[in-house]
């Protein structure tokens, strides 16, 4: 990354306990609850919601509490509700599996229809909900896409390999392990170098990718910035200070 870029990521601290940094010049705003928001584009981004990943496990035998789509979509609506944006792009991955918009609860797929119908609502295919969304859409409102440009930003849902300049994808579930109070902590992260970003997983039962990680250093050119979440804020980390 060149110096310029490199200046243009300085992170600052945002009023709602983010982290503003610009991505090949667009301002964007990392929210604590793993979300990003693009200023100049009044849009709202999440990635990997993974809804009725619970069930789905149930479904297998692994006993998760059914709660998982209910807690993900209080997230989603508090964000909305703070932010008034005109679109909200999902990078793919809303759904765990192919079964899962017809498991939902009843009151959980109202929910989801309010939200949308409020706003430009836009879908991304992942690998988990490619067919769910592409092939039956079941009643859901907003259109589907495989990327979608923003600005200088193009929307994704797997990092491409190789140097790609805005793009902003998922699909990863990046999280950082630091020392904390004489013990380590690990956090769902971002991870940019102001050239290109990863976010977070939204959903409430998803995993995550040590970011350190092959599959997520080899995307970038130069050491990173880890962007964790915390309880009120999102913590700009170094890259050498990641255990």
């Amino acid at each position: 990354m060149n110096a310029a870029l490199r200046q243009t990521l300085s992170p600052a601290r945002h009023p709602c306990g983010g982290l503003r940094v610009r991505i090949m010049g667009e301002a964007c705003v990392l929210r604590t609850s793993g979300a990003l928001w693009v200023i100049a584009h009044n849009t709202l981004i999440a990635a990997d919601l993974h809804l009725e990943k619970g069930s789905a496990y149930a479904a297998g035998g692994q006993m998760l509490p059914p709660y998982d789509s209910a807690a993900t979509l209080t997230r989603l609506e508090a964000e909305i509700a703070a932010l008034d944006p005109a679109r909200v792009v999902l990078l793919g991955d809303s759904f765990h599996d192919t079964r899962a918009i017809g498991r939902m609860a009843p009151d959980d797929r109202a929910r989801l229809d309010r939200l949308a119908a409020a706003r430009d609502w836009i879908w991304l295919e992942g690998n988990h909900d490619r067919v769910a969304l592409g092939e039956d859409l079941t009643g859901l409102t907003g259109a589907v896409v495989e990327t979608l440009s923003l600005g200088a930003l193009r929307l994704v849902h797997e990092p491409q390999p190789g140097d790609q300049p805005g793009e902003v994808a998922g699909h990863l579930h990046p999280a950082a392990r630091v020392a904390a109070h004489g013990r380590g902590v690990r956090r769902p992260c971002f991870v940019t170098d102001g050239v290109r970003l990863i976010l977070p997983a939204f959903g409430a039962f998803t995993g995550g990718l040590d970011v350190r990680d092959p599959a997520i250093v080899g995307l970038f050119a130069e050491p990173p910035m880890a962007g964790a979440l915390g309880r009120d804020r999102v913590h700009a980390l170094a890259w050498e200070t990641l255990r």
